[in-house]
């Protein structure tokens, strides 16, 4: 009997492991590893390898701060530039046609995360999905996010966009070898959650991507998450000064600092931007008027994202988290006055009557929750809804101890439903105070649409497509439902508001 585990994709041979009723293959390079010469450029290809290559570990999580790789009870995953990989999830059974492909691209502000936390495990989806589930790492932070193209030498070029760049080709490979899995090449959907949603809303927005995936799905997306050329050029010449070089020496310090050294130097640049700009972040795929060649909610407007379906939404609350776990955007009154200042004093008026009650606490952290993922993902939805099948949702879903802890729906939660983690350790610490059955029945509604949407391009019948008339958004909740135009007035109070966009750079 032939092994199941082994299979030959175009790189060499890969023998992976059983797990149950399901087989895995990890760490599978997608791209060589990004060192040496290779730190800072575009992913090259993998060198083939001869004999039989081991895939039966994780590989190691992009440069990171170590709290980004923690996945278990004092359990951290190894961090390392050498990071390219990806993990492949499959039915042991055999199937009568190829399998449809979920590839999932992790969050965590393009800054942290790795592929081997548990939660991203897969193994619900593709148990109750009948389908291939692929995780992908890519570079992150300084590494992976910021431009520093203009010091390029002839001897020593550096390319933008490398994280970005980074997910091209991890698709690209999948498309190429997925079959090898069981896959269908023709029959792929990319979903992600947080930065991973932005790399969603990205992608549709970028050349190369094209024809590399049939639908997307974005959670809590932040599509503003990515910066301008200007911006750009701005931070990397401030991150070369806080390694302690300037420009002649800039070539020298970039390919001899080590990563702790770029995680210094990266936390130390992203504080103080946060500081000048609130709700601007220092990493994010940059427009370069090339590979990227506009912002993404521009490119939804005119029409020039790839027109697959999409599913985006976000949580009801998404900002409660920021606060207590990452300060990162403009959740009380000083930081959104310091931001609407910089951006567009006209709106700040109207916007905050749409928070009834601002500036308490409550208010401010909703409207910065909204600014940054609930705003722009609406716009998309609308922009995208002209031109290609959209579905919108929100999930509002919080157990009692999340209410009463104050989170609510918040950031990230959304994914124990995706992922099915009801009756996981996790999900009975957040059910503790009670909630499971309800969580397994929101879990199941998410799922179901989710897998539903991965098999034939649409959600099932009882979640109608979004369009400008009617707005029609799944409320995943206890009962799950559909309402039109939700929270219109806060809608209504955003529209027009282009945060910093085209905003010029306060003086240092």
């Amino acid at each position: 009997m032939a092994d199941e585990t082994l299979v030959t994709v175009s790189d060499g041979a890969l023998r992976g492991t059983r797990i149950g009723d399901l087989l895995a293959w990890r760490g599978v390079p997608y791209a060589a590893p990004p060192v040496g010469p290779l730190r800072l450029r575009a992913p090259q290809p993998v060198q083939p390898w001869t004999g039989e290559r081991d895939a039966t570990h994780f590989g190691a999580a992009a440069s990171q701060h170590p709290r980004g790789l923690t996945i278990g009870f004092r359990k951290q995953q190894p961090a390392s530039e050498d990071c390219l990989t990806l993990n492949v999830l499959a039915p042991a059974a055999p199937a009568a046609a190829p399998r449809p492909v979920m590839v999932f691209i992790h969050g965590g502000a393009y800054t942290l995360g790795t592929t081997a936390l548990p939660l991203y495990g897969g193994e619900s989806l593709v148990r109750c999905g009948d389908l291939i589930y692929v995780s992908i790492n890519y570079r992150l932070g300084s590494l992976g996010y910021l431009d520093f193209t203009e010091f390029s030498t002839a001897e020593r070029p550096f390319d933008s966009n490398l994280g970005l760049r980074d997910q091209v080709a991890a698709l690209a490979w999948v498309r190429r070898n997925i079959a090898a899995f069981g896959g269908d090449p023709d029959n792929i959907t990319i979903f992600g959650e947080s930065a991973g949603g932005n790399a969603v809303t990205t992608l549709l927005a970028t050349p190369a991507a094209e024809g590399l995936f049939a639908r997307a799905v974005a959670q809590s997306s932040a599509p503003n998450l990515v910066v301008d050329a200007e911006h750009a050029a701005e931070w990397a010449r401030r991150f070369v000064e806080l390694l302690g070089a300037d420009r002649d020496s800039a070539v020298e310090a970039l390919g001899s600092a080590t990563p702790v050294d770029f995680g210094r130097a990266a936390r130390r640049l992203s504080g103080r931007i946060l500081h000048e700009t609130p709700g601007l972040h220092a990493f994010g795929p940059v427009v370069d008027g090339d590979y990227l060649p506009t912002t993404p909610v521009e490119a939804y407007e005119t029409g020039a994202a790839h027109r697959v379906p999409l599913v985006i939404g976000t949580n009801a609350r998404e900002g409660t988290l920021f606060p207590r776990v990452l300060d990162a955007l403009p959740t009380n009154q000083l930081r959104i006055e310091q931001m609407f200042g910089l951006t567009d004093p006209t709106a700040q008026e109207r916007v905050v009557a749409a928070y009834p009650g601002y500036p308490d606490a409550r208010a401010a952290v909703d409207l910065g929750g909204d600014l940054t993922f609930w705003h722009p993902s609406i716009e998309i939805a609308q922009a995208h809804s002209r031109h290609a099948p959209t579905y919108s949702y929100r999930f509002d879903y919080a157990p009692p101890l999340l209410r009463w802890t104050g989170f609510h729906a918040t950031h990230a939660f959304e994914l124990l439903a995706v992922f099915g983690q009801a009756d996981t350790a996790l999900g009975r610490v957040v059910t503790a105070a009670g909630g499971r059955r309800a969580l397994r029945t929101v879990s199941d509604a998410v799922q179901r649409q989710w897998l539903h949407f991965a098999h034939v391009g649409e959600p099932l019948p009882s979640w109608p497509r979004y369009d400008e008339h009617d707005r029609a958004t799944v409320v995943f909740d206890d009962p799950t439902h559909v309402e039109y135009d939700p929270w219109r007035e806060r809608r209504l109070a955003w529209a027009g508001y282009r945060g910093y966009r085209g905003v010029a750079l306060p003086q240092r």
